[in-house]
């Protein structure tokens, strides 16, 4: 009974995480796009075969669909959720061009195109502000309240009292962004200015490399500076000050999903820190069984996660789209139909084989992989 509770937690936990933030991004393509005169025929959740869904009164079918994997919104002209040009756009009437996504002006295309991201973005800076300004933020002065012998804060020169002011120019607000910065760079030079005394005193230091076990028994490599905080907190903001914080919180995930990306192409990081699918949802099972904030937390990262996704000069994504625009922009006219055809192909190609490893890593990191070689062997 505990397994197939915990198996529904995981399931259930799951399927909220990922409606909530497709709905989100799919809202956003819609309201612009409704906005700009965009007939939208279908809006969907999920991909394949409709479960269940409803017409509203301006046509368009809104739908929960098999595979649970993402979204779409079809608007007029489009030939597929992919929103490539249909063959009929050139044959249209001028009521229907009036309504069709693909006669619209090159800004507002391009508007409709990022309003999904930037809704991703936006979500989380609300939904942070909302938790900030209720529940609270973990806030903790970051002032040193120790230092362990031998460590690198101790070869760097911090002593107990110091208050870091900033790392590598970016301003320190709280002992927990110290820890977030630190964690991410292992073996890296910190350019960090601290109060000491009243005065300013600018320190290098190089955080120790250590190698930790995640609950799946995983080994992954960290910084460590080793020091240790004063008195922990939590502060309710009100919503003016929530609301930055929120703002710094969602700039920091955006840094830290790069150094993280560009830690991985340089080879210092490992690539099976890559997640899909399956471990989103044993990660969300796990989080929603701590409770409320941390879920909303998740909740938040993921989307600015799925933001920066759709961001990317991929064709087949968001920022694919935006590519063609700009190349649309500079050449004053569109690209070909063989051009669009054959990047949307490549995007579909890229996007499958990150997706396949993805869902890899998730077999390997979950055991699955284990399991049946254990099967076999």
């Amino acid at each position: 009974m505990d397994v197939m509770g915990g198996f529904g937690t995981t399931l259930l936990s799951f399927l909220l995480v990922l409606t909530v933030l497709v709905f989100v991004h799919e809202l956003g393509h819609y309201l612009v796009a409704r906005r700009n005169g965009v007939r939208i025929e279908v809006f969907s959740i999920g991909f394949g075969p409709e479960l269940f869904g409803w017409t509203d009164r301006s046509g368009t079918r809104w739908k929960f669909s098999a595979i649970p994997l993402g979204g779409y919104v079809k608007m007029f002209g489009d030939a597929d959720p992919a929103s490539t040009p249909g063959a009929h756009t050139q044959s249209m009437s001028a009521e229907e061009q009036a309504v069709s996504f693909h006669h619209k002006r090159l800004g507002q295309r391009a508007a409709i195109v990022a309003a999904g991201p930037i809704a991703n973005f936006l979500f989380a800076i609300v939904a942070l502000t909302i938790l900030f300004a209720t529940a609270g933020q973990s806030f903790t002065p970051p002032d040193v309240g120790g230092v362990q012998p031998g460590s690198a804060a101790e070869r760097a020169g911090l002593q107990p009292g110091d208050l870091i002011v900033s790392i590598n120019g970016s301003g320190i607000q709280r002992f927990e962004e110290i820890r977030q910065i630190v964690s991410m760079q292992p073996g890296a030079p910190l350019e960090m200015v601290v109060q000491r005394d009243g005065r300013s005193v600018n320190l290098t230091a190089t955080p120790d490399v250590r190698e930790v076990t995640d609950r799946l028994g995983n080994t992954h490599r960290i910084g460590q500076l080793g020091i240790m905080r004063g008195g922990a907190e939590t502060k309710r903001h009100d919503p003016l000050t929530a609301l930055w914080q929120a703002g710094r919180e969602v700039v920091g995930m955006v840094s830290g999903t790069f150094v993280a990306l560009g830690q991985m192409i340089e080879g210092s990081r490992g690539t099976e820190e890559l997640g899909g699918p399956l471990r989103i949802a044993q990660m969300s099972g796990e989080v929603a069984q701590s409770g409320w904030y941390p879920l909303i937390w998740f909740m938040t990262f993921l989307s600015v996660n799925l933001g920066m996704i759709n961001l990317f000069p991929v064709p087949l994504l968001d920022g694919g789209h935006l590519m063609f625009y700009a190349l649309e922009g500079l050449r004053g006219r569109p690209l070909g139909p063989k051009a669009q055809e054959y990047g949307f192909r490549i995007g579909l190609a890229l996007v499958l084989t990150l997706m396949v490893f993805a869902t890899w890593n998730d077999l390997v990191q979950l055991r699955v992989v284990d399991f049946f070689r254990g099967l076999i062997s």
